[in-house]
């Protein structure tokens, strides 16, 4: 199974998401994420790629877990360790795989996400953690089955 990672930046009532410009995703809007390189944790993965994806630093330390995801995918599984952070450092800027946008968390454009997103995304942007689990059709498009658990804060 593919490990990997998911950061969204939050500054108010905005949530910063990326438009993906190639590879997996190509085309959709999501959080700033990738695999688990050999030797990171799932916090320095996700430090790594927001920084690469759109040039913001952020701590270890600023990271909230706040998602773990469980996808059946036609040809792989993966599953993504979600964070997000209040506080960080730098503009977004563009990169060669993402352009990113601030988007107010009332028009976020799910029909130009993931299919799964709609599902999870607002429990995040409602600050509660979850698990979930979504199995996609053969077209890698259409999400044939889920499940979502909420997890309770301590």
């Amino acid at each position: 199974m593919i490990e990997a990672t998911l950061c969204f930046l939050l500054a108010g009532e905005r949530v910063l998401l990326g438009m993906k410009k190639r590879g997996l995703g190509v085309g959709k809007w999501n959080g700033f994420g990738g695999k688990v390189e050999p030797g990171e944790d799932v916090a320095q993965t996700a430090v790594r790629e927001l920084y690469e994806e759109a040039g913001m630093t952020v701590a270890d330390a600023d990271l909230t877990p706040m998602a773990w995801l469980t996808f059946n995918m036609p040809t792989w599984d993966m599953r993504v360790h979600v964070f997000v952070a209040r506080q960080w450092q730098g503009e977004p800027r563009e990169s060669e795989e993402m352009q990113p946008r601030w988007f107010n968390v009332a028009e976020i454009p799910y029909d130009q996400m993931w299919a799964d997103d709609a599902y999870w995304l607002p429990y995040l942007l409602r600050e509660q953690s979850v698990r979930a689990y979504f199995r996609y059709a053969e077209d890698g498009e259409t999400v044939a089955a889920w499940g979502i658990e909420e997890i309770g804060q301590d």
